[in-house]
């Protein structure tokens, strides 16, 4: 019952959520069986984004533990604002207005009353922020094992290496181009230098992400100040949830087109992640599973991959999950091993 605390407002947002869903379902179709449609493909979307974001809530776990007490809540609280209401909805929503050349708000009626057009704009998309999103969690899982500091290894045949590699300055930036570079000249011709372009866009905002947040670590002082620090750990957070959040959201059109039932399925999912977070965090899993952080960084360093795999081919959003599943588990089942043998 002690681990369910943490679950209390998810099951709320849960349930409001899947109203929600109901009443959109419903006003769009005035039947029964629309009203129940929208309730469920609300209910498949949580879920969907539960199973393919359990290595983001790790990820964020790893971050978040060294975060202040005051900025975890606001990660909670509006983090998770930005997360629903920035990059499910309003995210989405400019990227059709720019690519259609139109305000905001007609993006907003093409989206309430013209959702084939919407997802058809959408979908146009798709290659160039794959790349983006695929370039920013390539480098967020290359950093975590080009670590030349990193003592505990989990694959040491292949983890042991890549640490020594680490002391290779920006060697994962390198490698994320070449691979960038790699992956376009597979697409055609018309479509490769937006796709180079966004890919160098994901770089780029990483390492601004970065730079923000070593210049608030540590200010001109000298000293490190750990609020200063948090705040620089909060918009990496946002930033990474936006990166894991762009797959799922080009994926849910693959279940409907209409944008507020894709907004409200995958933040019901987005709420079950930080609540998972946290409970991590405050029960100190990463300590008591010594190689779950490892297998969460394995999970997105292939989900980068898939990204980019998915500019040329379809691979389902459940093969995503159960590989992300996979590495977790194992790594948790590493960890027991590993227990019993100290």
């Amino acid at each position: 019952m002690s681990n369910l605390k943490y679950f209390k407002s998810s099951f709320w947002v849960t349930g409001l959520g899947l109203l929600l869903g109901a009443g959109v379902g419903y006003y769009y179709n005035p039947t029964v069986s629309a009203a129940f449609q929208g309730l469920f493909i609300c209910f498949v979307l949580g879920l969907l984004e539960v199973s393919i974001s359990f290595d983001n809530a790790v990820v964020n776990a790893t971050v978040l533990k060294d975060m202040t007490p005051q900025w975890q809540h606001r990660f909670i609280t509006w983090g998770m604002l930005i997360a629903v209401f920035g990059m499910r909805l309003v995210f989405p929503l400019l990227i059709v207005s720019l690519v259609a050349h139109v305000s905001p708000w007609a993006a907003i009626e093409l989206a309430a009353f013209q959702p084939d057009e919407y997802a058809k704009i959408m979908l146009s998309v798709h290659n160039e922020v794959a790349a983006f999103g695929g370039a920013f969690l390539m480098l967020v899982a290359l950093k975590y094992f080009f670590d030349e500091a990193k003592e505990i290894h989990w694959i040491r045949i292949v983890e042991a290496p890549l640490a020594k590699m680490g002391r290779l300055e920006a060697v994962e930036v390198g490698l994320v181009i070449i691979f960038i570079y790699i992956m376009s000249l597979q697409l055609p011709h018309a479509d490769q230098l937006s796709f180079v372009i966004a890919g160098l866009a994901g770089i780029i905002t990483f390492i601004g992400v970065e730079a923000v947040g070593t210049f608030l670590e540590v200010p001109e002082s000298g000293k490190a100040d750990i609020h200063r620090a948090s705040i620089g750990m909060f918009l990496y957070l946002e930033v990474l949830d936006a990166s894991f959040s762009f797959d799922g959201v080009i994926g849910a059109f693959a279940i409907t087109n209409n944008l507020f039932i894709i907004a409200i399925g995958l933040g019901i999912g987005a709420m079950f992640v930080r609540s998972l977070t946290i409970m991590m965090v405050e029960k100190g899993t990463l300590e008591a599973f010594r190689y779950l952080e490892h297998g969460a960084f394995y999970a997105v360093g292939a989900l980068a991959v898939i990204m980019f795999m998915n500019t040329v081919m379809h691979i389902p959003e459940a093969v995503t999950g159960v590989i992300g599943a996979a590495f977790i588990g194992l790594s948790i089942y590493s960890s027991h091993l590993a227990k019993g043998k100290a």
